[in-house]
């Protein structure tokens, strides 16, 4: 047997012992891409009106890569896949800092307060017994 079918069946015999979470926090990553590809679309719109559209259509592009890359995170939890979880730890922490200049320096108390509470709730959620033990594939049967 290859190396690929071991992999295959280890995916397959795997996908049903996927805590509740994982999807979950797959789910709310998700929905953090999709917003940034609708921010991306609207910033195109945008560049209809702008003097330097190029900029702006440059700009989308950027936040369209970054976006598809969150996007990917997040269905890569929700499909039960490992390799999704550490793209999505980095996505929260990095929006915790956004969070945290909304709060303060940008004097935008409710906004920075909401992102906050969502990026804290999906760190939770990816750093619960379960989901900790899913990614280092520990089975708790075994336990």
């Amino acid at each position: 047997m290859t190396s690929t079918h071991r992999e295959e069946r280890a995916s397959v015999s795997t996908q049903g012992k996927v805590p509740p979470a994982v999807r979950v926090a797959g789910a709310l990553t998700s929905l953090q891409g999709l917003v940034g590809l609708a921010f991306a679309v609207a910033l195109v719109v945008r560049s209809f009106d702008a003097e330097k559209y190029g900029e702006v259509l440059g700009e989308a592009a950027y936040f369209a890569v970054l976006s598809a890359g969150v996007l990917a995170a997040g269905g890569g939890l929700v499909l039960g896949r490992h390799w999704g979880r550490t793209p999505s730890i980095v996505v929260q922490l990095l929006l915790l800092g956004v969070a945290w200049y909304m709060y303060g320096p940008s004097d935008r108390q409710l906004w920075g307060s909401l992102l906050g509470v969502y990026a804290v709730l999906t760190l939770v959620l990816l750093f619960t017994n379960p989901v900790r033990g899913w990614a280092l594939g520990v089975d708790q049967d075994e336990d």
